[in-house]
């Protein structure tokens, strides 16, 4: 009875259960990260566009009283998430967008007041904050006339410096105009005006919060807060601390006359066996072995084990991936042959799989000494991704190939050479005395020895070269998976004024 009671009091009976509607009435707020090539100017570390983001994150966790909506734009609009609440999904997007995209040349601030105008149509106020260093244009009448008319009140908050900086591209170098001079883009104050004539705001960056504090302040001082979402909610009186109460009172009594042991001794028998048949119950899950079995060939490959890690991968199913993994175990062992015949049966149609066994691939080849095939192999896998440390490798793999031949070279030659020698060395015998027969094989001996030294130098300065080649790419491997994101999708938004584009940023 006991017992049972508990198990009443586990299903939680209420009384008098109600539901009951919240509204929450919030301001509506889109915000435009400015994503052209200028924004990748130095001047703010590490360069505007990371700092937009980050700005954009601080907004969001300051913000208690908006919904917010996210726009990037270029010459284009492209949205990122509609208006909303939803703060942790919208953090998630920003956090995993890729921000190394090549969006289209130029800044077209008109597409986004468009975009916003069918984001923001149902409220009746409408705000909009630029995250942006200005862009090019010095006339913004059609921009100013079009949010007058939509009642938008646009915000800028300008991430430039007056003096401005270059601006570097994703392969380092630094952009320059087509007369090859490197372009020092700066802000671009004439932007204020836009924000001054739409009942907005103008304020440049600050490296607290003071900047973002302003503008949401003056939006919730002009703004009129509107209902935005309509939770409901469950009201009631909890009644399981009584039925817990009785079955706790019975349990107490139970207590205090116990049966005896010979009376009680079937029931004991009973919750003995059902204790066995329970710890069996895991033994047949063939499913937890192999995730075991995966455990422990990854802890042995961390450790240096690679004999056990290839151990463990054989034991499993073959698959691409396990074929790849125990490719890698031998080629960890020097088993160089064995890996090779490995990465040449696995078939992908995962691209990044691929480049990754053929960069593997060709690493055993040049361990083996197979210099030509290993250039094939790096080679095939660029053209599935173009990667610095592969082409590093390749490079190197080419040299030792151009050595290997210059040194087959040298060694014809020498061999050729020496042939000649001994040809006349030995008709030198024939002809002169024992004594000078001696002093001919002493001088050829002393060559003998120096060419082996030259030779044992450079043996010793093509496995140095080799041991140059890292493993990078198993490691490398293993942290995308532990770390892989999906980037965040964009949206494409048409607009009527498409962005005329006089400098390439």
């Amino acid at each position: 009875m006991a017992l049972i009671f508990m198990i009443i009091a586990l299903a939680r009976p209420v009384t008098n259960e109600k539901i009951n509607d919240v509204e929450s009435e919030l301001n509506a707020v889109v915000i435009a990260i400015d994503v052209s090539k200028s924004m990748n100017a130095i001047d703010i570390y590490p360069n505007r566009l990371e700092f937009a983001k980050r700005k954009l994150l601080d907004i969001i966790n300051t913000s208690k009283t908006e919904a917010i909506g996210v726009i990037l734009f270029a010459k284009t609009s492209f949205l990122l998430s509609a208006v909303t609440q939803d703060f942790s999904s919208l953090k998630l997007l920003i956090n995993n967008l890729d921000t190394g995209i090549n969006f289209d040349n130029g800044t077209n601030i008109f597409s986004t007041l468009e975009t916003t105008q069918k984001l923001l149509k149902d409220y009746s106020s409408k705000n909009l904050i630029l995250l942006t260093d200005g862009g090019d244009n010095e006339n913004f009448d059609s921009e100013i006339k079009f949010a007058n008319e939509n009642k938008i009140n646009i915000y800028t908050l300008a991430l430039a410096t007056p003096q401005g900086s270059v601006i570097k591209l994703n392969d380092g170098n630094f952009l320059t105009n087509k007369d090859g001079d490197i372009v020092n883009v700066k802000l671009n104050e004439s932007i204020k005006e836009l924000s001054l004539k739409t009942n907005g705001g103008y304020i440049n960056y600050s490296l607290d919060n003071d900047d973002i504090n302003q503008i949401l302040n003056d939006i919730n001082s002009k703004s009129q807060k509107e209902k935005f979402d309509n939770a409901k909610y469950k009201s009631y009186i909890e009644l399981f601390y009584y039925p817990l109460a009785l079955g706790i009172f019975l349990l107490l009594i139970a207590f205090s006359s116990l049966p005896t042991l010979k009376k009680n001794k079937s029931s004991l028998s009973i919750v003995f066996l059902s204790l066995i048949f329970t710890s069996n119950l895991n033994l047949n899950a063939s499913s937890i072995l192999d995730f075991n079995t995966i455990k422990e060939a990854k802890k042995a490959y961390e450790n240096n084990k690679f004999d056990k890690s290839s151990n463990e991968f054989k034991k499993l199913d073959s698959n691409e991936y396990r074929d790849y993994n125990l490719a890698n175990s031998y080629y960890k062992e020097n088993k160089f042959k064995e890996a090779i015949e490995l990465y040449k049966n696995i078939e992908t149609s995962n691209n990044d799989l691929g480049f990754k066994k053929l960069h593997n691939l060709g690493n055993s080849y040049a361990q083996n000494k197979d210099f030509q095939n290993a250039i094939n192999s790096y080679e095939k896998a660029l053209k599935l991704k173009n990667d610095k440390n592969t082409k590093e490798n390749l490079d190197l793999v080419k040299k030792l190939l151009e050595d290997q031949d210059n040194k087959n070279k040298d060694e014809n030659q020498d061999k050729k050479q020496n042939d000649e020698k001994q040809k006349e060395n030995k008709e030198k015998q024939e002809k002169q005395k024992e004594n000078d027969s001696k002093k001919s094989d002493n001088k050829e001996n002393k060559n003998q020895e120096k060419s082996q030294k030259e030779q044992e130098k450079q043996r010793e300065e093509d496995i140095r070269k080799q041991n140059i080649m890292s493993d990078y790419e198993e490691q490398k491997w293993l942290k995308e998976l532990e770390n892989q994101k999906t980037n965040s999708l964009l949206k494409k938004m048409e607009s009527s004024n498409e962005d005329s584009i006089s400098k390439p940023w």
